[in-house]
């Protein structure tokens, strides 16, 4: 089983940036402990993160091709705005898991909509790093309910 990791915009700057919302931990520890889970579970996962809007929209289309069997993205800011983004999670045909470090729901206003929610197989957001973890577990359940069919 194959999980690709998406992590959006400004997600590279965790570890210093507003620790309150995000917590201390860096990307790269954020992709240790998904990696040392995906290990527990027995999944294969690859990460990317960007900045720009199309290389999110390009990994996706690439997923969907490559064999990949689902998706958990933190969309970060383009939660709120990427309808590309939602209409790419709608096109590709696979589960897609949006996870966020904070609780949007909680925040700003104009962070309680999500463009994503409604073409996700689930949302999950409040936990920090820990919200990867369920939604990783939460995949993998999926699925290999789906394969036992």
């Amino acid at each position: 089983m194959y999980i690709q990791i998406i992590h959006g915009p400004n997600l590279n700057m965790l570890g210093t940036r507003e620790p309150e919302h995000y917590g201390c931990l860096n990307l790269a520890d954020i992709n240790a402990i998904i990696m040392s889970k995906a290990r527990s579970l027995g999944v294969e996962v690859d990460f990317l993160q960007s900045n720009h809007e199309g290389v999110l929209l390009d990994a996706l289309h690439q997923a969907a091709s490559a064999g990949t069997d689902g998706v958990i993205i933190n969309p970060a800011a383009y939660t709120h705005t990427s309808i590309a983004l939602r209409d790419a999670v709608a096109a590709i045909a696979l589960p897609v898991v949006e996870v966020h470090l904070s609780n949007i729901y909680a925040r700003e206003t104009f962070r309680h909509h999500s463009c994503l929610a409604p073409v996700a197989l689930a949302q999950i957001s409040g936990f920090g790093a820990n919200g990867y973890i369920l939604a990783l577990e939460g995949l993998v359940l999926h699925l290999r309910s789906l394969q036992a069919k």
